[in-house]
């Protein structure tokens, strides 16, 4: 399907990428094709429930739900909002989707009205796909009230049980009735796969078009640098719905080598140590904070994790100190992993010296990759000085759908992206990250605006002005604070959460801190001065519990 309002790759570079063996030229669900004519009783995957499919049953699974969509009304082109936690279903309807033509928008178990209504908005989605009740919550009723919000979305597909309601289909039925696939043959390689979302600066998150050659190319040479192979039992902890459980390597990087994938629902300590045990996992990926939390509790565990080989650490920076723990207490090679579902990967290598291990963030995945560390003014920096990281390459994308203004801040005329990380470069090519450049808050690797929160805040009863900032967290990386300058009684912190739970605000988003001001500082152009704030309240002593948000 055309789209006329992304920018691609100029003619000269695709045909340098496509030469030099990048891009080439495939479908991304043709590995499962693959896997399932040279190894079609290998298991390719595997739940938290045991169940598994071969390749050869996960090639028909989604040949399958390729005609169950077409069947149900779902075309070419359409946009279809998937978000289920990490269950068989969620990648059979990706790969169904793709096989169909049909391009499938990576939404967050997380996400919420806010975020769900805007993504399906912004993308002219058709057709919802959710779980029915996961962690007490039920996704069913927040997919009719994203239906009546959004005009476009018509229909609403539920995995598990669809509560008796006529206006919900029952994906077990659906998929159950399907005949033969009608699987699309011709799709243009150039073409979009799959939208992926960005954390978010300035507002909401946007769309990230990833087409066939650039995210083949992205989970293949993720694999072939990570050293992924037919032994290799991954084991997705991470909502599958984030780029790097998805293909860096992540699951289809798994797929392309013809392993074998296992899906974590919940990433919590019995959850992840026992599917590990069970199934003889070789590697995994985390969060910072995960990984914290994993170390934390094999001091009271003695689960056998012996297959386990190579902890990705990726989403967030991971503190040198954290680092050398899971060297040494996990006992397994850690590998950082630094990028943006916009495209960069960096990774750290087996055969790093372990100094570069535990204090980079590795060094960029292709060759081809173009890296510019550049000044306020846009002029580059020096090795080994702070600049802002701007990139271009064979997987970085060179616009977001429908955000003109967002592409304008975002890109160079030149195609670069600009990133908003702040890099120093060291001479090995390794990078290190020191910060972010801008608004955005990354609380244990999950990304939002601060902007974003800042205009929800600013409708409560009692906020005159706001301001949110990440504050240094020794167990989220960042956490948000909420500086408030009240009208007249102060608002407490949980007044705050509540006001964003009732707007549908994901939790993640909810301020951890709260501090009373009688004036919010603004620089000399009138905008908030973070820089003033973080002064003053990012280095002062931690008296608020920070975890999870409630």
């Amino acid at each position: 399907m055309s789209e006329p309002t992304l920018r691609t790759w100029p003619t000269e570079l695709a045909q340098r990428y496509t030469e030099l063996g990048y891009w080439r030229g495939r479908e991304l669900t043709a590995p499962i094709r693959d896997q399932a004519k040279l190894n079609p009783n290998k298991i390719a995957l595997i739940d938290s429930a045991g169940q598994s499919l071969s390749y050869a049953q996960l090639d028909e699974a989604a040949d399958r739900v390729a005609a169950a969509l077409q069947a149900w009304g779902l075309k070419r082109g359409d946009r279809f909002i998937l978000q289920l936690p990490n269950v068989i279903e969620l990648v059979t309807l990706l790969f169904g989707s793709i096989r169909a033509g049909i391009i499938p928008v990576m939404v967050l178990p997380t996400h919420r009205e806010q975020e769900v209504s805007h993504l399906a908005r912004g993308s002219g989605a058709v057709a919802y796909a959710v779980t029915d009740v996961e962690a007490s919550y039920d996704f069913r009723s927040l997919a009719q009230r994203v239906r009546q919000a959004v005009p476009s979305l018509q229909k609403l597909l539920v995995v598990g049980d669809t509560g008796s309601d006529p206006t919900l289909t029952s994906y077990s039925e659906l998929v159950g009735a399907a005949t033969d696939a009608a699987a699309i043959t011709d799709l243009d390689a150039t073409s979009v796969a799959l939208f992926l979302h960005s954390g978010g600066t300035g507002g909401l998150p946007k769309l990230i078009p990833r087409t066939h050659n650039d995210y083949e190319y992205n989970a293949r040479a993720s694999a072939e640098i990570c050293g992924f192979d037919d032994a290799t039992v991954y084991l997705a902890s991470l909502s599958a719905a984030h780029n790097f459980p998805l293909a860096c390597p992540g699951i289809l990087g798994t797929f392309i080598v013809g392993g074998t994938v296992v899906l974590a629902r919940e990433p919590s300590p019995d959850s992840v140590f026992g599917l590990i045990a069970k199934h003889r996992v070789t590697v995994t990926a985390a969060v910072p904070t995960l990984a914290a939390l994993w170390l934390e509790a094999r001091e009271f565990d003695d689960t056998d994790l012996y297959s386990l080989r190579v902890l990705q650490v990726g989403g967030a920076k991971l503190a040198p100190s954290v680092a050398a723990r899971i060297h040494g207490f996990l006992g397994v090679r850690v590998q950082q992993v630094f990028g943006m579902a916009e495209g960069l990967l960096n990774f750290t290598r087996e055969g790093d010296p372990i100094d570069l291990v535990e204090t980079t963030q590795g060094r960029p995945l292709s060759p081809h990759d173009e890296i510019r560390l550049v000044d306020e003014m846009g002029a580059e920096v020096a090795d080994g000085e702070v600049g802002e990281l701007w990139t271009r390459g064979p997987y970085t994308i060179r616009s977001y759908l429908a955000a003109p203004e967002a592409n304008q801040r975002s890109f160079t005329a030149d195609g670069f992206y600009r990133t908003g990380d702040l890099v120093r470069r060291l001479p090995s090519g390794h990078l290190m990250v020191e910060g972010r450049a801008g608004d955005q808050i990354n609380r244990g690797a999950e990304k939002f605006s601060s902007v974003e929160i800042e205009e929800y805040l600013l409708d409560h009863p009692a906020v005159r002005e706001i301001a949110v900032i990440g504050v240094p967290d020794a167990s989220l990386g960042q956490a948000s604070c909420a500086v408030v300058r009240p009208i007249d009684a102060p608002p407490s912190l949980r007044d705050l959460k509540d006001f964003l739970r009732n707007r549908g605000v994901a939790t993640y988003k909810f301020p951890d801190r709260i501090r009373i001001v009688d004036e919010i500082p603004l620089t000399r152009f009138g905008k908030i001065d973070r820089k003033r704030l973080l002064a003053e309240f990012g280095q002062e002593a931690v008296t608020d519990p920070v975890g999870a948000p409630v």
